[in-house]
């Protein structure tokens, strides 16, 4: 027997605007039939076929040190920098930029002062999983 996982859960101040902010980044939605409203202290977003799930959650204490687990996003339609300065715009903050000829990452930081990394697209490099996708 295994275990899978069920979905991400994200500690927060605001579960509904983290899940705004994530869902506009990600292009993920929320369930209709249980949409996420100002004042929930859990919010659920889901990605277009469901199967992954980012659940933000309100918890009394705020972040006090760097994230033990992060998302590493690679843009779908876009090149690294242009997805950069697409969350940039969107409010995310810098805290690294770690970009170098050869590829590297910017690590930014949503609203709440979560890490999160931004790596080159697809179309930027090789998959070096790709033979995991059979």
């Amino acid at each position: 027997m295994t275990s899978r996982i069920m979905h991400t859960t994200v500690d927060s101040r605001d579960a509904y605007a983290q899940s705004h902010w994530w869902s506009e980044v990600l292009g993920w939605s929320q369930d209709p039939e249980d949409p996420n409203l100002p004042g929930h202290e859990e919010c659920m977003i889901f990605s277009p076929d469901g199967r992954q799930r980012v659940l933000f959650i309100e918890v009394p204490e705020g972040k006090s040190a760097k994230n033990r687990l992060h998302f590493d996003l690679t843009p779908t339609d876009r090149t690294r920098d242009e997805e950069v300065e697409r969350l940039l715009a969107h409010g995310a903050t810098l805290h690294q930029d770690l970009r170098t000829p050869e590829g590297g990452w910017v690590t930014l930081r949503d609203p709440e002062g979560n890490e999160f990394c931004v790596l080159r697209s697809e179309s930027e490099r090789p998959d070096p999983y790709a033979h995991l996708l059979g």
